[in-house]
């Protein structure tokens, strides 16, 4: 039952925190861990000046909420009050990251950047403060809820909203972010659009515009809108930092190193900054430069978990006996972000493995993804039941009713199968072709296929995959046309080129429809190695189905059966290029793949690793060097820990001997 805390809400509005503190120590006795009676407690204890009582409540209350603003913003307030100005400023600004919806928070920045003279970053903290000072309260309590994770009602509150005052651009952004959340891009890019096109002066929301233009790798669009932000603001580092990463996302990687210098010169203390021109410089190979601006990151704030993260995600790079501990004593702290906490134990993990403790390891491995799987909600009985749906309405008489049909291009190969198995490798060997160019993961086909879905409500099933049982011949033509058209920006001179998105495998049935000549390879890797790299890995986004073990083994299973289905009722189309083979023979298997593309052999796709072209997957510095077989085998010091993951494949996609070896360790 749901303890409530209405009566103590309104004693401390009306001052009696002592009362308050009685009430809410009977729904803290009935549930010591009830996060409103927490926050409730601190902010009380705090106006009583029980400062060491306010303090031990909020840890409590980040145990158990550690990414709850509200909680960081009550720590600025007790740091505030306690005279330790520096603190209590660095709470607000973690308050208003994990949630821009505090305006007490932004008012304590303006008032601090305004006293020391820092002008931009004063006027980004009051048209903050002013944007949710004149907000009505309805949307304010939407922000709210949004921000700790409560994405169902806040949907369905702003909808409602919105029917009432159709223009109102702060709620246009807030279910622009409950859109990019779940997934459906082409309506947040629809209503960040419209919403700039009312409130054009409007800094964050153009901001916002141009990251959802990122997210759907509208490159030129995205570097148009920063570009408009740097002409508005040309104080603001913010903005001229994200004009750098654009700089780099477009390819200019030294432009961007020198711009993030001109930003240093302003702020050398900006640990962001360090940390974007370390990948900047790891994406150029510039290794040795990488690690110097990771470590140089760390040292300006030691908690900035995404700088050892980056530094163990050269994985070429070995961690001191200093830096392990540093590492350590963060994971120790309350006040640490459920993001730098991911960070740290994948972290961790790395460095433990390279100096053979493996159990320390696997504890940092299983905690990392545990942080992530909770904040995912991932569900395997779903997944399969969507995967299921492909094969129950992508059968035989599907593919029969409909046809021959849609765009007649050759020119798109589709590398798909899971993370970790070895698509980054192929994607190389094959851009390094004269006739190939290699592209990204690019979200085409995801994005078709949730607008296939039909259902304006997000997060609801929808009609796709049964909704393509109803594509007219004109329609199959004008998407096939449309993913080569919106694709073109990604390319240079080459008449074909690469999409390794790995989830498009779910989706072959839809590729196939709008465009039957593209060519297909299913990059597969050994089970237990590529479940195992997939859960050593910490995704940029998505791929939720990898922080777990169980979680993992399953979707291997089911897109084994899936891939199955594919070959059954699509002979032919989909040729399968296992990692382990390309690493025996790696000739023989270059001259497969360009015999099913139908082009001629050239020596440059032996020697890939050669190849001067920027790689910005998690295997980036793999792809750097010759075959080797450095990858195989790694799950094998873990097999005490892998019975899930067993458990998940099931034991017929398992070699005998590694059964018994997890079994009997």
């Amino acid at each position: 039952m749901a303890l409530d805390v209405s009566k103590a809400t309104r004693a401390v509005r009306e001052a009696k925190f002592v009362e308050a503190l009685r009430l809410l120590k009977m729904n803290l006795a009935e549930d010591p861990n009830h996060i409103d009676s927490l926050y409730l407690s601190a902010v009380s204890s705090r106006y009583l000046k029980n400062f060491d009582d306010s303090k031990k409540f909020i840890e409590r209350l980040l145990t158990n909420a550690p990414d709850m603003g509200r909680a960081y913003q009550e720590l600025g307030h007790l740091n505030r009050d306690a005279g330790d100005e520096e603190n209590a400023i660095r709470y607000y600004r973690q308050a208003c990251e994990l949630n821009p919806a505090l305006p007490a928070s932004w008012k304590a920045l303006y008032s601090y950047f305004k006293k020391n003279d820092n002008k931009p970053a004063a006027d980004h903290a009051y048209m903050q403060m002013n944007t949710l000072e004149t907000m009505p309260n309805t949307l304010l309590f939407i922000s709210q809820i949004l921000n700790e994770g409560k994405l169902g009602i806040a949907e369905e509150k702003c909808r409602e909203f919105l029917k009432q005052n159709p223009t109102n651009t702060y709620a246009m952004s807030l279910l622009s972010d409950i859109a990019d959340r779940l997934g459906y891009f082409d309506d947040a890019e629809f209503l960040l659009e419209s919403a700039v096109k009312f409130e054009p002066n409007d800094g964050e929301l153009r901001m916002k515009y141009a990251m959802i233009l990122r997210k759907k790798q509208k490159f030129a669009e995205t570097m148009e809108q920063v570009n408009i932000l740097c002409d508005q603001f040309p104080e603001n580092l913010s903005y001229q930092a994200q004009k750098a990463s654009e700089i780099m996302q477009n390819g200019d990687h030294n432009g961007a190193i020198d711009l993030f210098d001109e930003i240093l010169h302003k702020n050398p203390y900006n640990f962001s900054i360090l940390t974007s021109k370390g990948h900047a410089q790891k994406t150029l190979g510039e290794t040795e430069r990488a690690i110097k601006s990771y470590q140089t990151a760390y040292q300006v704030k030691q908690d900035h978990g995404e700088a050892f993260f980056s530094l163990a995600n050269l994985k070429t790079y070995a961690f001191s006996e200093n830096e392990l501990n540093i590492m350590r004593e963060q994971l120790k702290r309350v006040d640490l972000t459920l993001r730098d906490k991911a960070y740290f134990h994948f972290a961790l993990a790395q460095g433990s493995e390279a100096i053979g403790e493996y159990d320390e390891a696997f504890f940092h491995l299983d905690s990392g993804n545990k942080i992530k799987n909770k904040q995912s909600k991932y569900s395997i009985e779903r997944m399969d039941k969507e995967l299921q749906a492909q094969i129950d309405v992508c059968d035989e008489s599907f593919f029969e009713s409909h046809g021959n049909g849609g765009y007649e291009t050759e020119d798109p190969i589709f590398i798909l199968g899971l993370p970790r198995a070895g698509s980054t490798l192929i994607e190389q060997i094959l851009a390094s072709h004269s006739m190939i160019d290699g592209t990204l993961e690019l979200p085409n086909i995801l994005s078709m296929a949730q607008s296939l879905r039909g259902d304006d409500i997000y997060g609801k099933e929808g009609n796709y995959p049964k909704s393509m049982e109803h594509l007219s011949p004109d329609k199959r033509v004008e998407m096939g046309k449309k993913f080569i058209e919106d694709t073109k920006m990604h390319r240079k001179e080459a008449p074909r080129f690469t999409d390794k998105m790995p989830n498009n495998f779910r989706h072959i049935g839809l590729i196939h429809l709008i465009m039957p000549n593209a060519k297909i390879i299913d990059a597969r890797r050994y089970p237990l190695d590529c479940c195992f790299s997939m859960f050593k890995q910490l995704f940029a986004q998505g791929q939720e189905f990898t922080y777990g073990l169980a979680e993992a083994g399953s979707y291997y299973k089911s897109y084994v059966q899936l891939m199955d289905h594919w070959d059954a009722v699509l002979p032919n189309k989909i040729l399968r290029v296992n990692n382990e083979d390309i690493i025996d023979d790696l000739e023989g298997q270059v001259l497969r793949m360009l015999d099913f593309l139908e082009l001629p052999f050239e020596e440059s796709c032996i020697t890939f690793y050669e190849t001067d072209r920027s790689v910005r997957t998690a295997s980036s510095e793999q792809v750097r060097k010759p075959i080797n077989k450095s990858g195989m085998h790694r799950w094998k010091p873990y097999a005490k820990h892998l019975s899930p993951l067993l458990d998940g494949l099931g034991p017929e996609l398992i070699k005998t001997e590694d059964l018994e070896l997890i079994k009997s360790s």
